[in-house]
């Protein structure tokens, strides 16, 4: 099944960051959170060392990188964040939203017992405050931007098996919290089986942005076929990542408005489908609302690069709002 990409999106055509961008051991260079500090763009990026060429992986760190322009990037001379210890294998994924003025970063923490996810504050992203580590397995966390009804919200995507009679079919949750370490009143917001070009899971990806309409948030949408041989570095790769678009509701943001049934972004060049660890992936990690009313959307692809598309965000809105 082959996937395209909307119309609205006008994407780079060269990726913005790849490992030979890094002044340290690097392979992979992907799902990067971004965000806009002081006027300076930040972003702080997935790194997967190794030997790109040998097509070997040792080890995860998080780098640090800033730019001008949202476009050109340079990545600081050390890596920014690394965790590991006797419990904790790594951390990952990272995304960046502000609220108050301070930085919080949502992640993903591989450890010897299941996948958690994780939220801290960061002053110089050298060190974490961590506010709080959910229980196995959840990951793919994000903050909004500002408290809602006096709470802070996040979107999460839990990792039921059993329940799905050990099939992945995992979906996106809506939790609030008053300080950010109690999580609850967790509400289902959208299934697997709600999107189109989705027969695997869904889980959410960049931190949403707030319009007049709701919610602009994105998705990563996954379509497996086992038919699929040899994608990337490994003997078989079966899934296609989409990114998908959707409106939630401003004030109950489990309450979805509408989305748009065909995927915003699909694996199209070539960075994106012929060359990488993992071909056919895209996963948001960042998206920014310009004055202009430009929507910057920072992706990883191919689980390798990172990648920068475009957009209006009043055509954003009305792909989530369109009637099929």
């Amino acid at each position: 099944m082959m996937f395209k990409s909307s119309p609205v999106i006008k994407k780079l055509e060269k990726p913005v960051l790849t490992y030979q961008d890094i002044p340290y051991n690097a392979a992979l260079i992907f799902n990067a959170g971004v965000a806009k500090v002081d006027g300076k763009y930040v972003m702080l990026f997935r790194n997967d060392y190794g030997d790109y060429a040998k097509q070997e992986l040792k080890g995860t760190n998080l780098g640090l990188a800033t730019s001008d322009d949202g476009i050109h990037w340079i990545a600081e001379p050390q890596p920014a964040l690394a965790m590991k210890d006797d419990e904790i294998k790594r951390i990952y994924d990272p995304r960046l939203t502000v609220i108050d003025g301070t930085i919080h970063i949502c992640f993903a923490m591989d450890t010897q017992h299941g996948i958690r996810g994780g939220i801290a504050t960061t002053k110089d992203f050298k060190s974490l405050d961590i506010r709080s580590l959910s229980a196995p397995d959840n990951r793919n966390m994000v903050l909004f931007p500002e408290k809602i009804n006096g709470n802070y919200v996040r979107l999460e995507r839990p990792m039921p098996i059993y329940s799905r009679k050990r099939q992945d079919r995992f979906d996106i949750w809506c939790s609030q919290s008053p300080d950010l370490r109690y999580w609850g009143d967790t509400k289902l917001v959208m299934g697997t089986e709600e999107v189109p070009f989705a027969n695997d899971k869904i889980g959410p990806a960049a931190p949403p942005i707030k319009t007049e309409r709701g919610w602009l948030t994105t998705f990563h949408a996954v379509w497996r076929d086992e038919t699929r041989g040899k994608h990337g570095w490994e003997k078989q790769w079966t899934k296609i990542y989409c990114a998908g678009i959707m409106l939630l509701d401003l004030n109950d943001p489990s309450k979805v408005i509408g989305f748009s049934k065909e995927p915003l972004i699909a694996p199209e060049l070539y960075h994106e489908t012929t060359e990488g660890f993992r071909t056919d992936v895209i996963f948001p990690g960042g998206m920014l609302l310009e004055d202009n009313g430009e929507v910057k959307i920072y992706y990883g692809a191919a689980d390798t690069v990172e990648c920068l598309a475009t957009a209006n965000v009043d055509d954003l809105v009305n792909l989530c709002l369109q009637k099929d």
